[in-house]
């Protein structure tokens, strides 16, 4: 499948089409989009549609963020149409010894002890060491997951606005029990099969990071570089969601908000607009600066949009 790769470096934004993008989202998508652009890069969008989805909801996600000024190269990829890749993959991560079967329930995981100083949940080992028999017997009762067999404790990839960023790594899912590819190696696959070098995200995805520089690693790739970057609170500081009320385009749109004021509003949050001030994509590109990005979340109320 051709994936439209660039010669060029590229940056990308990958949604979940699981309904509107909220405001959160598409500050998200306009800084990839500047992070990309201002440095020569290709920009691509890709629709991480593994898991549950809306009918119709990329399609009005891609007009919103077009109501945005943003472009991107085409195509627009989708990971569902990626599934023998991702299978390919896997079977090759198999064939060299670096995966084995899991049969534990996240319950059981979270109630297991850890091993010292690492944290919650993080998977003990379990059944790493399984004979073929008791893997066997196991798999009577309960289809297995698939989990890398990591060979490192921790990772570091480097991250523009944090820094040098050190995480646990351990043997992370990459197929769940039900067949699906996990979302730590869907996204290391097509990343790399994209040339995306540049990877701009929320900054509640920095600690899977170095999970996902890992594995990139062990495929032979070059992990890409990374900006995680602040992200949109509500007013009780819990991460923007739907559920806050008129915080998509469309539902802004019915109290009187254009997108040009939510561009506007994006703008000002990120330091690139003064209040009031109209701007575009164009002109956010010519004033920005990573480094001067701010680097607390924005906590939007609906006083924005008054």
């Amino acid at each position: 499948m051709d994936l439209g790769a660039s010669a060029m470096p590229a940056g990308r934004y990958a949604p979940s089409p699981s309904g509107d993008l909220h405001v959160g989202n598409l500050r998200t998508a306009v800084l990839a989009w500047l992070f990309a652009r201002t440095t020569d890069r290709a920009f691509f969008i890709r629709m991480e549609d593994l898991d549950r989805t809306a009918v119709g909801s990329d399609r009005q996600q891609l007009t919103d963020l077009a109501a945005l000024g943003l472009d991107w190269d085409p195509p627009v990829i989708y990971q569902s149409h990626r599934l023998p890749s991702y299978r390919s993959v896997i079977d090759g991560l198999h064939e060299q010894g670096r995966t084995f079967e899991c049969f534990c329930t996240r319950r059981e995981i979270m109630e297991a002890p850890s091993a010292p100083h690492a944290p919650q949940g993080a998977y003990p080992g379990t059944c790493r060491d399984l004979t073929e028999a008791g893997r066997a017997e196991r798999r009577k009762t309960r289809p297995p997951a698939i989990r890398i067999r990591s060979e490192v404790d921790h990772f570091t990839v480097d991250d523009i606005l944090h820094g040098p960023y050190t995480a646990m790594v351990d043997d992370f899912v990459i197929q769940r029990n039900d067949g699906t590819p996990a979302y730590n190696l869907a996204v290391v696959v097509d990343d790399a099969a994209q040339g995306v070098d540049q990877v701009v995200r929320g900054g509640d995805l920095l600690s899977s990071a170095p999970r996902q520089a890992y594995l990139a690693t062990l495929l032979g790739h070059r992990p890409p570089g990374y900006a995680h970057v602040p992200m949109v609170l509500n007013d009780k500081r819990i991460r923007l969601s739907k559920r806050d009320g008129a915080v998509t385009l469309t539902d802004l749109a019915e109290h009187g908000v254009t997108a040009g004021q939510v561009l506007s509003h994006i703008a000002q949050s990120l330091w690139l607009a003064d209040d009031g001030e109209s701007v575009d994509l164009p002109l956010l590109a010519e004033r920005f600066r990573p480094d001067t990005l701010p680097k607390e979340p924005w906590i939007l109320t609906g006083a924005e949009w008054r």
